[in-house]
């Protein structure tokens, strides 16, 4: 069973910053992928970003240029950097990773959502 935690979410004003953090726990055998998804009230999940085992990024558009992810393999954990905060960021952020977990010798493919850290902006 592999695990995913959040936290970092809060209320920030409009042009502020916050950081979210994700760290993955369990019976991890290698993570391929680590990312960041949002979902606002009546609105469909959407990926905000997601990095790879190897450092590859990818951003939504709409997040691009003020949130920046990032990753430190050795702590299984994801940071999700967002600045010039804009009301329409407002969501549940939720954390996803897949890959593998077990052993060496014995492992199978898992895919994990975390619960989820409330990210408001507003003044």
């Amino acid at each position: 069973q592999v695990q995913l935690v959040e936290s970092g979410g809060a209320l920030a004003q409009p042009g502020g910053s916050l950081r979210l953090s994700c760290a993955a726990s369990g019976s991890i055998f290698r993570i391929n992928a680590m990312g960041w998804y949002r979902q606002a009230p009546e609105k469909q999940r959407e990926l905000v970003a997601i990095i790879t085992n190897g450092g590859s990024t990818n951003y939504a558009s709409s997040v691009k240029g003020r949130f920046t992810i990032s990753r430190d393999n050795a702590k299984n954990t994801v940071y999700l950097q967002m600045n010039s905060l804009k009301p329409e960021d407002t969501a549940v952020y939720y954390c996803h990773a897949q890959g593998r977990s077990g052993t060496y010798f014995t492992n199978r493919n898992f895919d994990v959502w975390g619960r989820g850290t409330q990210v408001t902006v507003s003044s």
